[in-house]
């Protein structure tokens, strides 16, 4: 039995404004993606998330696997995943995992997961089990992970990053004021110590993080969250629109404008960041392969001028 998100609002939706409006999936490859998923009884979050970017990157065959089952242990507000006591953990799912990118041919992989506060090392061990054999069966693609926060769970981070992805990706979602409505379960400053950990474990590990606008943030508050980052040695920052999932998440206080993430993206390669992707439609795993190649190419740069 799945419990319901802990926001009661109950606001409509707003109607989107035209950047944000994307064409319905219906591609060939798209169900051909889909039908993969369901054959191996895999679970993305592009579905499970409802990520408005589902058409266009399964019709490229780029899906963004999510582990350890479709059950949270938490509730944050913005996210449409279910929440509620999860099933056991398939053992079979890293060999799963690893036939799913080699059938869809990817070069980058997208990993991401369920909070699982239930087990004792929050999925650590699956974890290093599914880079262990994507990387085995598939060892020219580049793998992106994207991790919970593993909180209260010692020296899990470290196990995870001991598995060394290419990529290790956290996100702070929000802003420090807004984690109490957003992101109850979760602390802002665990989170951001834990992209610094992974940098003081594997210092030549990319790191990467993200944040939603348009929940009611401030434009001084979304630049300190940035200076706190680059103050973590964070790599590649992504800032994407805020949608609300249904009507009981958290309502959209506003859309941001285009020209405003553009202004984001400025501001925020001037800190220093390797790579940034802000526009209205990022997202954590969205163009992830063009953009890996990107951060790979603007650190060898750096590493040349220095």
């Amino acid at each position: 039995m799945t419990n319901v998100k802990p926001i009661a609002e109950n606001k409509p939706r707003q109607p989107k404004p035209s950047w944000l409006r994307v064409k319905a999936p219906v591609s060939p490859a798209y169900h051909e993606t889909k039908g993969l998923m369901r054959d191996l009884k895999l679970h993305t979050v592009c579905e499970e998330a409802a990520c408005p970017n589902i058409g266009e990157c399964w019709a490229q065959k780029h899906a963004t696997m999510m582990i350890l089952g479709d059950i949270c242990t938490r509730a944050c507000a913005f996210c449409n995943v279910k929440t509620g006591k999860p099933g056991a953990v398939d053992a079979e799912e890293p060999a799963h995992v690893a036939e799913a990118v080699r059938s869809l041919g990817l070069k980058h992989v997208v990993l991401t997961s369920v909070d699982r506060d239930d087990l004792d090392d929050g999925g650590a061990h699956h974890w290093v089990a599914v880079v262990k054999a994507v990387r085995a069966a598939n060892p020219d693609t580049t793998i992106e992970i994207l991790t919970p926060d593993f909180r209260k769970k010692l020296g899990c981070v470290d196990l995870v990053a001991e598995s060394r992805p290419d990529v290790f990706n956290h996100n702070l979602e929000t802003v420090p004021r807004l984690y109490r409505k957003i992101r109850p379960s979760a602390r802002y400053y665990t989170s951001l110590r834990l992209l610094e950990r992974v940098k003081e474990i594997v210092p030549a590990m990319f790191t990467k993080s993200g944040i939603m606008v348009g929940l009611g943030e401030t434009k001084e508050e979304v630049l300190q969250v940035m200076d706190d980052m680059r103050a973590a040695n964070v790599d590649f920052l992504t800032i994407g629109q805020y949608l609300q999932p249904t009507t009981r998440h958290a309502a959209v206080e506003r859309f941001v404008e285009p020209a405003e993430f553009a202004e984001y993206e400025r501001i925020a390669r001037a800190k220093g960041f390797l790579m940034v992707s802000a526009t209205p439609l990022t997202r954590s795993s969205y163009h992830a392969d063009a953009d890996f190649a990107r951060l790979r190419e603007a650190r060898e740069k750096s590493l040349a001028r220095s």
